[in-house]
């Protein structure tokens, strides 16, 4: 299959690597030269085990290819993904931009069928805006061609994306025509033969599960730092309650470890993200609120407890072992090891 990917950062370089391994022809558009030419070169700007030699091989095979041409990735692929950034807003919200001129850019030079899909985590209602993008764009040039948009969110853990994406616990398509459900199946097909893994749902609730998703995570985690933060003052052993609770298969193991609070790229804008759309729909979610301030507090926790100890802390020095916001990643993204230097530097360390 001929796959497009606009959008060469972390979601899309892993989908257009897996993809390409897969057997498919990819093309990843990006507005960044230098990237680009880096990529072509077999270099890869960003750090997850295993994603290099992906790349590199099928870059060797021709499978893969990276351009800045727009119109070269149109008029490739049957697929049309887009993967762009949406960064946060001063408010929260999820900043479209990138999304939408990447759905007028297809809308401008597409000549016919094509499956649009939105690969980037993004607020519900967002596929109605690039179905009326593309729509407008082409209706603009006088063209009438058909096309289905689908929402296709990805949920790929830093450090494991590569296996996530070759075995997923679960593909979740977003659809509104039985034709691009078909498609989907034919795309996700080689890896999901062996276990049928993909849920075919609308698409609202499609772009929904994405942020329910990261906001659940989210919520395990603050809620057990919450438990973290009681032990301590009861005198009890987190650890043994961890088990306690863990042990039980409604609740699990999963996410119910204590820490110095969540980070990385996805957790603190998704959850923002999505009080901002329920906000937005007139509903105050409380419980994300609530995640947030958690989360917010645990991050000043070990300073707290490094100032409890050493008293005054001007003049001193700390060396920190470990700056992302979990192993097996460079991201320092909304990372608690920020939030500590910052502190520490205050306080005249």
């Amino acid at each position: 299959m001929k796959i497009t990917i606009f959008g060469s950062g972390y979601v899309g370089l892993v989908t257009g690597a897996c993809l390409a391994d897969a057997g498919n022809h990819v093309i990843c558009v990006d507005v960044d030269a230098r990237k680009i030419a880096m990529l072509n070169d077999g270099q890869i700007p960003i750090h997850e085990p295993g994603l290099d030699a992906v790349v590199r091989r099928n870059v060797a095979s021709g499978r893969l290819r990276f351009t800045l041409d727009a119109a070269e990735g149109v008029a490739h692929g049957l697929f049309q993904l887009i993967a762009v950034g949406t960064p946060p807003d001063e408010d929260g919200s999820a900043d479209l931009r990138h999304v939408l001129a990447v759905a007028r850019t297809i809308g401008d030079l597409m000549s016919e069928y094509k499956v649009v899909i939105t690969k980037s985590t993004v607020p519900v209602g967002t596929a109605d805006k690039v179905r009326d993008a593309v729509r407008d764009a082409l209706r603009r040039r006088g063209a009438t061609h058909d096309y289905d948009t689908v929402s296709n969110p990805e949920f790929l853990k830093e450090g494991a994306a590569i296996v996530d994406f070759m075995k997923p616990d679960r593909v979740v398509v977003g659809v509104d025509s039985a034709r691009a459900a078909e498609l989907m199946r034919a795309l996700y097909e080689p890896f999901t033969r062996n276990h049928d893994r993909m849920i075919v749902m609308d698409i609202r609730s499609a772009e929904l599960t994405k942020y329910a998703a990261n906001a659940m995570l989210a919520t395990k985690i603050s809620f057990m730092n919450e438990l973290a933060n009681l032990a301590e003052r009861f005198g009890a052993d987190i650890e043994q309650v961890r088990l306690g609770i863990g042990s039980d298969p409604r609740i699990g193991y999963s996410f119910i470890y204590p820490g110095a609070g969540y980070g990385g790229s996805c957790f603190p804008k998704d959850v923002k993200a999505l009080a901002h759309s329920a906000a937005e729909a007139g509903y105050d979610a409380e419980i994300l609120g609530a995640v947030e301030a958690v989360n917010a507090r645990q991050k000043r926790r070990l300073f707290e407890k490094v100032r409890a100890h050493f008293g005054e802390l001007a003049g001193r020095t700390f060396a920190l072992w470990g700056l992302a916001f979990k192993p097996n990643t460079d991201d320092m993204r909304e990372a608690a090891s920020r939030v500590l230097i910052e502190l520490l530097w205050e306080s005249g360390a």
